[in-house]
């Protein structure tokens, strides 16, 4: 597999597609969520890079809201686990 101008050219074209996309899922939570641009960040980049993301802060900060959103404008599903200190892994 070479990287003759017509790959390079194709290649291309399919970041730019991917950039497209990118910056279009995030004008979409920009619109819900707003002063958390680095945090929307890392947990878009731990999504694509196939990760985990471990969101902690105290309540009302908007940590569901963002990952709801990011479901959302990503036609996924969403499940939220509420942690208590009792809780068990075999429990989730």
């Amino acid at each position: 597999m070479g990287t003759g101008p017509d790959e390079v050219a194709r290649l291309r074209a399919e970041l730019a597609r991917c950039k497209e996309r990118l910056d279009a899922l995030r004008r979409e939570i920009a619109r819900v969520i707003v002063g958390y641009d680095d945090v929307v960040e890392q947990v878009v980049a731990g999504l694509l890079a196939g990760g985990h993301a471990l969101l902690e802060g105290a309540p009302g900060l908007g940590k569901t809201l963002l990952v709801r959103t990011l479901a959302s404008a990503l036609d996924l599903t969403f499940s939220r686990v509420q942690f208590t200190p009792d809780l068990m892994p075999a429990d989730i």
